[in-house]
């Protein structure tokens, strides 16, 4: 399995991404996570629709709460051919709570804490913490990635701008 150094930090502190680096225009990889309820999800199954895929370390961390809120508020304008993820290693039943608590209804929460398919199969698995890096992938309706994010500083938010930009770029 590939390992990148130095493409992210946590507080100033290198950390390794385990899986290949994905690039624009590449197809997405049809990774299983898990629901809420514990069923499996494939994301070949959000085909037809464009995707924000939203990878976060944990939802019960102050920046992750930040960043799934603004996305689950900007989701609520978008059409109905978009679908907005957040996609960390956190356990379903967490997810369900946290999203409860933070009256989050627009984002669908999934987890890769079961087999980390998603983490090496995106790239973004953070080899030392067994967490997902924070990053933003927007799919087209195709299944082909249109906009990639890795933020290099975990404890910094994405761009919130440039991944709606890219999100209207597709088509949405």
């Amino acid at each position: 399995m590939a390992e990148r150094k130095d493409v992210i930090k946590f507080k100033g502190n290198p950390l390794t991404l385990v899986g290949n680096e994905l690039k624009i225009g590449d197809t997405a990889p049809d990774a299983e996570v898990l629901a809420n309820d514990l069923s499996p999800v494939k994301l070949s199954g959000f085909r037809g629709k464009v995707c924000v895929i939203c990878t976060v370390p944990s939802l019960d961390t102050p920046v992750c709460d930040i960043q799934t809120r603004k996305f689950n508020e900007q989701a609520a304008s978008l059409s109905d051919d978009v679908v907005v993820l957040t996609i960390s290693m956190d356990l379903p039943f967490a997810q369900k709570r946290w999203c409860g608590a933070a009256n989050v209804e627009n984002v669908q929460t999934l987890s890769d804490h079961a087999k980390a398919e998603f983490g090496t199969e995106f790239g973004v698995l953070i080899k030392e913490l067994r967490l997902l890096a924070r990053t933003v992938f927007v799919v087209d309706k195709e299944g082909i990635i249109r906009y990639i994010e890795i933020v290099d500083e975990v404890t910094n938010e994405p761009d919130y701008e440039a991944a709606l930009t890219a999100v209207k770029e597709t088509g949405q």
